[in-house]
């Protein structure tokens, strides 16, 4: 059984940075991939970034688009992302996930909470 546990939230001003991990266990991976997803209160769950990683191949969300970045450290296991230039509008509970993608994620995380103060 794989567990994914994310740390790094917390509350930052607008203009600022956070970097947020995902550290996987119960399973080495060598393939799939693995992503982020945030859930601001009251709206849905949105997709923010996804990592193939094997290669190491991103895609993101047009909205983080520049300032979002991910990665994986593949002998420590854990996904990150760097999140720059933090808006209001990025304030969310961000989740990774982890599976065949680009759609179907079999695995997830707790959550780790993000604010940006304006």
């Amino acid at each position: 059984q794989v567990q994914l546990v994310e740390s790094g939230g917390g509350l930052v001003q607008a203009g600022g940075s956070l970097r947020l991990s995902c550290a996987a266990s119960g399973r080495t991976f060598s393939t799939g991939t693995m992503a982020w997803f945030r859930q601001a209160a009251g709206k849905d769950r949105e997709f923010v970034a996804r990592l193939w990683w094997s290669t190491a191949t991103t895609a993101y969300a047009d909205s983080v688009k520049g300032r979002f970045t991910i990665s994986r450290d593949k002998a420590k296991n854990t996904m990150y992302l760097q999140m720059n230039n933090l808006k209001p509008e990025d304030t969310a509970v961000y989740y990774c996930a982890a599976g065949p993608g680009p759609i179907t994620y079999n695995y997830w995380g707790q959550g780790t909470q993000v604010t940006v103060s304006s």
